[in-house]
């Protein structure tokens, strides 16, 4: 095939980041593509053959088998076959028919050959390929990538599950929490919207021109092809939506494209807090030897596999909301515009694999810097007011909060040495003063360390 080198392609996708995205060629590419659609045709020949329907009898074991190596041994050199057909037809369905005829020249007659795509129009085709490619490509890539990715964060999390850490809400100083539990935090969310997502129906559409089956039932009334199009599209994995229009109504993958944009999001949110965690030198970054980190600046090692991932999956998810919003909608019974969507199903999911495999590769190179989380957990003992407020108001002590909010409210520092003499200044047992004593901004971490 007469290829362009990835320095000569149009989409980074292809070009600079062939490497990380190779396991989806598979998938989506366009020899993917007619591999998939062959499938489905194939897989219609021989569940034809079994209605032993007009002059197409069933077939044997071994003739099912050499039927079916037509896609499994499928290759780009035969999927160049089918663009050579496509430059005379003009339609990419039809060379996909006429190129299985002529692998079928030797061992059927013609009128049997004429049962390839017997009753069907293009969207029968492509409305069942495209989904069950974006479901392998998903139950093999994507979803172990996520898996990965998310036993990753738990390791960290258990690691780190009993760090005190400083935490911060408005950017503020705030009670103090673990760093393992606020990396919990999002393994939990990752959590339950990848098994929302794994929930998800894969929807086929596979009905005839406008859904009605009209071909079918006239030349063979006798027939049941409602079930026979149910269990046809159930036998390849898929759910057959029944009332459509020429095209699948794409309701159930627009649920599939919203709930990828939820884990998305999740990790945009982690790669920020990582990136902010980093600046504050809570973390270190390994030194990649060879790298540099700016071309100015010698000494820089900059977070970018998370600033990369968080603009990778902002792109995934501009397209992923594009295809949710755009199509579920068509024109009457269908219009085109859901042709050239489809035919791009696969660059979000690329982003979104480049993204998980960035902060995969980031999460590795942290070096957690506790001296620097201490720091700063040290330097705020004012985050400790609200227990002892709290502890105060336990003992029916009078306004507590507000006599810790006019001793900590717009000081610049407070120390642990401050409170302690706030707290000895207060009228209450020494019994008591001792209980509050003992708070420290790196003992007053509620649950965290058992979250």
């Amino acid at each position: 095939m007469n290829l362009r080198s990835s320095l000569e392609s149009i989409s980074p996708v292809d070009g600079r980041y062939a490497k990380q995205t190779e396991a989806l060629v598979s998938f989506f590419s366009e020899y993917a593509l007619f591999r998939y659609r062959i499938q489905v045709e194939i897989e219609y020949f021989i569940s034809l053959s079994a209605v032993s329907a007009g002059k197409l009898q069933a077939l044997s074991a071994s003739q099912q088998q050499a039927l079916r190596w037509l896609y499994i041994g499928f290759t780009p050199a035969d999927a160049e076959q089918v663009k050579q057909l496509e430059k005379t037809t003009n339609h990419d369905i039809k060379a996909v028919e006429y190129y299985i005829k002529q692998k079928l020249e030797k061992d059927f007659p013609e009128l049997e050959r004429e049962y390839v795509h017997f009753g069907l129009t293009s969207q029968d085709i492509n409305n069942t390929a495209i989904p069950l490619s974006i479901k392998e490509a998903f139950d093999q890539v994507l979803y172990p990538a996520a898996a990965e990715l998310l036993q990753k964060l738990e390791t960290l999390a258990g690691d780190w599950q009993k760090v005190p850490m400083l935490a911060r809400t408005h950017g503020q100083p705030a009670s103090p929490t673990s760093l393992g539990k606020e990396l919990r935090v999002f393994c939990e969310r990752l959590e339950i919207q990848l098994n929302q997502t794994k929930s998800i129906v894969w929807a086929a559409k596979f009905g005839g021109a406008t859904g009605n089956l009209n071909a079918h039932k006239v030349a063979f009334p006798e027939v049941n092809w409602i079930e026979f199009a149910d269990n046809f599209v159930a036998s390849l994995g898929l759910f057959r939506s029944k009332t459509t229009t020429q095209i699948e109504h794409y309701d159930h993958l627009a649920s599939f494209f919203h709930n990828l944009i939820r884990v998305n999001t999740i990790l945009i949110d982690l790669c920020r807090d990582i990136w902010t965690y980093i600046s504050m030198e809570y973390f270190r970054q390994r030194v990649v030897a060879g790298e540099t980190g700016s071309s100015a600046m010698p000494h820089k090692v900059n977070p970018i596999d998370f600033e990369n991932a968080e603009g990778n999956l902002g792109l995934a998810n501009a397209l992923f909301n594009h295809f949710a919003l755009k199509l579920p909608v068509s024109r009457l019974q269908r219009d085109l515009t859901d042709s050239t969507v489809l035919r791009n199903v696969g660059v979000p999911l690329a982003h979104m694999f480049i993204a998980m495999q960035s902060i995969e590769k980031g999460l590795s190179k942290l070096v957690l810097n506790e001296l620097a989380l201490q720091a700063d957990l040290d330097k705020n003992a004012s985050v400790v007011a609200e227990a002892i407020q709290t502890v105060l108001r336990r003992e029916g002590y009078p306004k507590p909060y507000e006599a810790l909010k006019e001793f900590t409210r717009g000081r610049d520092s407070l120390s642990l040495k401050d409170m302690h003499e706030f707290i000895q200044s207060l009228d209450v047992s020494q019994e008591l003063k001792l209980e509050l004593m003992a708070i420290t901004p790196a003992n007053y971490t509620g649950y965290s360390f058992e979250m």
